[in-house]
């Protein structure tokens, strides 16, 4: 049953934003292919990561990240910063573009959010947010930013 209300959930928010990357490719606002839409989300997850980091957590390989990085770059989605650390070390970073275009999607969790709040009872929302931080800090350790070994000291201590 909660493996069932779990992927109900995660479903819903998918196709909330599959319903945003096809409905501007009906109207013709889309620059983004999918592909890429998938990669900006995964850059904006992991907050500011390098082109290395980035092929790392989604598992292709590096020159084949740099390409898709470098589409990205010219449709002005994405920018790379030099490390202040490093300085053959690029950051991406999402730009004001993508951020707007993000938005647009970000804004159903809010909503959603809202109506959590609406619904439920404050000790109610107080342990689901418990939950949920459980849940994505401890028992989901291949997705943790925080504690991922191949992940720059840089990166560690910066959060």
């Amino acid at each position: 049953m909660l493996e069932k209300a779990f992927n109900d959930v995660y479903t819903k928010f998918k196709l909330h934003f599959y319903q945003n990357v096809f409905q501007r490719f009906a109207t013709r606002e889309a620059t983004l292919t999918t592909v890429e839409s998938f990669c900006m989300e995964g850059i904006m997850a992991m907050g500011e990561p390098t082109i290395a980091e980035f092929s790392r957590m989604m598992q292709i390989s590096t020159p084949n990240a740099a390409y898709k990085i470098g589409s990205l770059v010219r449709k002005g989605y994405v920018e790379k910063i030099q490390s202040t650390t490093d300085r053959r070390e690029y950051h991406l970073r999402p730009t004001q573009k993508y951020i707007d275009y993000y938005n647009i999607s970000y804004s159903y969790l809010s909503t959603v959010v809202q109506r959590v709040n609406k619904r439920f009872p404050k000790e109610d929302v107080k342990k689901l947010e418990q939950m949920l931080t459980i849940i994505s800090n401890e028992l989901m350790p291949e997705l943790n930013l925080e504690n991922n070994p191949e992940a720059p000291e840089e990166k560690k201590t910066a959060r």
